[in-house]
């Protein structure tokens, strides 16, 4: 067997070549991802809860003391059942929503090209900015007396019944507070676009063939919908989930944008906690704490996915 000289010394060169272009990016990913998610479990296990003890390096091991606090919190279990709702309703919108707005565009109708950028539009827009406008809309003013937002426009339209607090309203129902209704909207409203813009894809890529069989067979276009374009859908269905579950579980700009914690924590979640307790009350420990929930909570997610999707790929 002959051996090319001049081609083993190309590929370790090639080799060399790769190696030193991607080594700076491990490097960066090392430090300032895993390196500091380290740390920050670290942190999570100490009594670091003083501005002063973290400039001296003071650290003393506590164990899961933190997580214990953490688990006995009003707050903190307010946040996780507003963490549980926000994700449910978010999804379930979301999904609904961009689905019904895929086969809508799909159908090509006169202008549907026209509509399709009007509902991707929302994806160009930050959760800040969304989070501000519809604060504005939301805004319940001063009821009965000086309604705002969409409480002005019950107003006009001789409509004062449907008038209430919006995200200022303490009412729940068992665990859930209403007052995320107005956030779940908001969020659903910013990301719609973006699953509609998947399951078109997806549509579009189903074969005509297949479409034309079933009507053959005499499948109307329910049955269609159901029986044949959702089951070939699934894959999107799960991506979309995986990606909305993993933004829902960590979302901080849009809440804090738009309501912050709300009255009584009505709207609190758990990136808002960590921030507040962090940054405002110096309380390190308690917040890496929280931050390795919210990284478990994503991890949940996202390594099932991962190892389905190697796995599928190895096959």
């Amino acid at each position: 067997m002959l051996i090319n000289p001049r081609g083993e010394t190309l590929k370790k060169k090639n080799l060399i070549i790769g190696i030193t272009v991607v080594f700076p990016s491990i490097v960066a990913i090392a430090i300032f991802v895993y390196g500091f998610i380290s740390w920050t479990l670290r942190v999570s296990f100490s009594n670091w809860n003083s501005f002063s003890s973290l400039l001296r390096g003071i650290y003393k091991f506590v164990g899961f003391r933190n997580y214990e606090r953490l688990f006995q919190d009003y707050r903190f279990q307010t946040d996780l059942w507003n963490t549980l709702f926000f994700t449910i309703f978010f999804l379930l919108g979301t999904i609904a929503l961009g689905i019904l707005m895929a086969t809508l565009v799909d159908k090509g109708l006169k202008g549907s090209r026209i509509f399709q950028n009007l509902f991707l539009f929302p994806m160009a827009i930050s959760f800040v900015v969304t989070g501000t406008v519809w604060s504005w809309i939301f805004a319940p003013g001063t009821l009965p007396n000086n309604p705002q937002g969409i409480n002005l426009l019950f107003t006009k339209l001789g409509l004062e019944k449907l008038m209430w607090g919006w995200y200022t309203s303490t009412d729940s129902l068992g665990h859930f507070n209403v007052a995320l209704i107005p956030v779940i909207i908001a969020a659903t409203w910013q990301l719609a676009g973006y699953t509609m813009a998947m399951y078109l894809a997806g549509l579009r890529g189903i074969p005509d063939d297949i479409i034309e069989a079933a009507k053959v067979d005499g499948a109307n276009e329910w049955k269609i919908f159901w029986k044949i374009k959702m089951p070939l859908l699934t894959p999107i269905t799960l991506s979309a989930l995986i990606i909305l579950g993993h933004i829902s579980l960590k979302i901080f700009d849009l809440v804090f944008a738009m309501t912050g914690s709300g009255p009584n924590f009505v709207t609190d979640v758990p990136a808002i906690y960590m921030f507040e307790l962090t940054f405002r009350s110096n309380r390190y420990a308690m917040g890496s704490a929280i931050a390795i929930i919210m990284l478990l909570f994503v991890a949940v997610v996202i390594i099932p996915y991962l190892v389905t999707s190697l796995r599928g790929g190895k096959r």
